[in-house]
């Protein structure tokens, strides 16, 4: 029987608790409020901050009471309301207490928001540009590394993404389309960890993109795809590709001999 004695006492002291919070929020002693949404729990916090806030709007105390607000919805792990909460601080007092927290929290919250690579990554390049903010306004933080590190950690999330865009082209035999994507991806993250791959997908795609074309087209798209082998190479001389990009080239040049030679020119040099 003590076990189910515990459950009622436990029950009764939670239906107390709720019924005198309830009486709370109906208060009008605004103090008690006050204190009580300072030292509450998170959910509890913010129904009260709520009420309170618009009270004190005008007083010392309303910087406090923000700042504690968006506290409160940031524990909750509601970062779309915490961060809008803190971009709201910083609007109000840019050279506030906490005015350097709260810029980087602005950013935090929308790090915390960004989802995995092949989602929409608006939230990423939200905290991408918040954290620059950050950076730009507070050079000397201890928080200056910590940005740096999230904004890396960020960037190769578009990065993924990127790659996962080409590599859907790729496979899905849309060359064109998957050159354009690792050449803009290639040009914007330039130290990717991917980097050695992405260079490997648009050699490929360039070499079936020419492959594939009209015969006209296939010496142009041929000697763009020996250059690129050649900065390949000149990056990635031992390459894990090196297999494939050996094949590559040989049949590039292969190519090209015979178009050349057909027109009684010069042989590429290949060695």
């Amino acid at each position: 029987m003590r076990p189910g004695i515990y459950i009622i006492v436990i029950i009764l002291l939670l239906a107390s608790s709720c019924g005198e919070y309830e009486k709370l929020l109906k208060s009008t002693d605004y103090d008690l409020k006050k204190t009580k949404a300072k030292a509450g729990q998170y959910i509890k916090a913010t129904e009260l901050f709520d009420q309170v806030i618009p009270r004190y709007r005008a007083t010392e105390e309303a910087e406090e009471l923000n700042w504690m607000n968006a506290q409160s919805f940031f524990g909750m792990k509601q970062y779309d309301v915490a961060g809008s909460y803190f971009k709201s601080y910083t609007d109000q007092y840019p050279y506030g207490k906490y005015a350097e927290e709260a810029t980087f929290m602005t950013a935090f919250c929308d790090y915390n928001l960004s989802p995995r690579p092949e989602l929409d990554q608006d939230y990423t390049k939200n905290a991408i540009e918040e954290f620059n903010v950050f950076l730009g306004r507070y050079p000397n933080s201890p928080k200056v590394d910590d940005c740096k590190k999230y904004i890396n950690d960020l960037k190769e999330k578009l990065v993924e993404k990127s790659y996962l865009s080409a590599k859907l082209y790729y496979d899905m035999g849309a060359y064109k389309a998957a050159i354009v994507a690792l050449t803009n991806s290639l040009k914007e993250f330039t130290n990717t960890k991917y980097r050695e791959e992405m260079m490997y997908l648009k050699l490929s795609s360039l070499f079936l993109y020419a492959e594939n074309s009209f015969a006209y087209r296939q010496k142009e798209r041929y000697q763009d795809t020996l250059d690129d082998y050649y900065s390949f190479m000149e990056e990635f001389p031992e390459s894990k590709f090196a297999k494939d990009i050996k094949k590559i080239f040989q049949e590039t040049t292969q190519y090209l001999k015979i178009d050349v030679t057909s027109n009684n020119s010069t042989e590429v040099n290949t060695q």
